[in-house]
């Protein structure tokens, strides 16, 4: 087949995916009845429900939903209606493989797409291979891009750890300091983070001071945060997980009044209610943020629409319960892979297995989205060769117990050289 880049100039991708949006309606999914084979595209979504990625499970799950029942008010993909079948894989490697397997031969859906937690994916994206089944990660590891994976494995819409690192590592160390101790989950998420932060910081003439691993599933962290030395000048942290809201507490109560500088990755923060007395101590640290929690003063009409249609406020809580705050750090991975998928789809005629290696090359063919409802987080540049999509992230700054954006980095600032080129594997 050949591939044709479908990428406009910028001006004029930006006006025909607008175009597009403006026919967006309320939110919604289409039912789960069964049908025959051809009547329908289904999708596989292996989502977090329980373990220790629930709470991202959740809202991924919700964020689904809405999305496809925007693209079925539209008329679904190529004239056919879109069902989501929804498993629960526990946050579990093995369970995520068993779940894989279920897709392809109870279900046989056309694609999946849901993973977020790295070790989950890293279990599931060979499996998805071996059954030829087209898997679309809603995660952040690196293996995809590293070539850990194979020719049925995308991950098109969210940034992975490394380009997000490379466009922050340069602030941190030029803007807060460069003795830097690291304290992040002990599995290969985390791991992302403590090889890219440490060639960041090195790169800068600074020093990784401490480098400090938690197990994901540990409920306290006062034994570790001692392990920090005095003259650490930054703490860089991400921690996963149902005790994130212990690990920020106890480490306020360890620092105290005389606390270094700390940025951390929002991930430590995500599904929290920021503005309790007990994070109080973060007023004034930063934070990535993939897509800001709090509606910003130059918000999008995009922004807006995307807040509306999931069921979120401007704080990036519930409408419906304001204790219930939202993984929106994250979650927009699903809306836009959805969206993606669906112009994959859309290019290559898709209406059945038939057509299966036409969507994944015209997946590759793809060079990047607009900003858009479609894809509200921002404008993505998507590399047909390794398969991942590179875009802007956010440094934000705690401020009157709000999550304010400070900077934007430029989407490529988060470049870095291609290590894989999965165009030149067979199917």
């Amino acid at each position: 087949m050949n591939k044709t880049p479908i990428l406009l100039p910028r001006r004029s991708l930006l006006r025909s995916l607008a175009a597009g949006g403006a026919l967006l309606t309320a939110p919604g999914i289409f039912g789960r009845a069964r049908a025959q084979a051809g009547d329908a595209i289904r999708l596989g979504a292996p989502f977090h429900r329980t373990g220790i990625g629930a709470s991202y499970g959740r809202w991924y799950e919700r964020t689904a939903t809405a999305a496809l029942k925007i693209i079925n008010d539209q008329g679904g993909i190529n004239g056919l209606p879109v069902e989501m079948i929804a498993e629960d894989d526990g946050t579990d490697p093995k369970r995520g493989v068993e779940v894989i397997e279920k897709f392809a031969a109870e279900y046989k859906v056309d694609a999946v797409f849901g993973h977020l937690f790295s070790h989950v994916a890293a279990a599931s994206a060979p499996r998805a291979g071996e059954l030829k089944m087209p898997y679309f990660l809603c995660s952040e590891g690196h293996a995809l891009a590293a070539g850990k994976f194979n020719r049925y494995c995308f991950q098109p819409s969210i940034t992975d750890v490394k380009s997000q690192i490379a466009a922050m590592g340069l602030w941190i160390s030029n803007t807060l300091g460069k003795k830097v101790a690291l304290i992040y989950p002990d599995y290969a998420f985390g791991y992302d983070h403590r090889d890219n932060m440490r060639a960041a910081v090195e790169a800068q003439g600074g020093k990784i001071v401490a480098d400090i691993a938690i197990p994901p599933t540990e409920k306290s962290f006062t034994r570790y945060l001692p392990r920090i030395p005095l003259d650490t000048e930054v703490i860089y942290h991400v921690m996963v997980g149902p005790s994130v809201l212990t690990f920020v507490k106890e480490l306020g109560e360890h620092l105290g009044a005389q606390r270094p500088e700390i940025f951390g990755f929002v991930d430590s923060l995500e599904g929290v209610q920021l503005d309790q007395p007990q994070l109080s101590f973060l007023e004034g640290t930063y934070f990535w943020e993939g897509m800001p929690r709090y509606a910003q003063k130059d918000q999008t009409a995009f922004d807006k629409f995307y807040r509306a249609a999931v069921g979120v406020d401007d704080t990036g809580a519930a409408l419906s319960d304001p204790k219930d705050v939202s993984t929106y750090s994250h979650m927009f991975s699903v809306w836009e892979t959805l969206f993606a998928i669906k112009k994959a789809m859309e290019l290559s005629g898709y209406k059945g297995p038939a057509q299966k290696v036409a969507m994944l090359e015209a997946m590759e063919s793809i060079t990047g989205f607009a900003e858009s409802n479609e894809f509200p987080q921002g404008d993505k540049v998507f590399n047909g060769k390794t398969h991942q999509s590179f875009g802007h992230q956010y440094v934000s700054k705690v401020s009157g117990g709000r999550l304010e954006v400070i900077h934007r980095t430029t989407i490529e600032e988060s470049f870095y050289p291609d290590e894989v080129d999965y165009t030149k594997m067979s199917f």
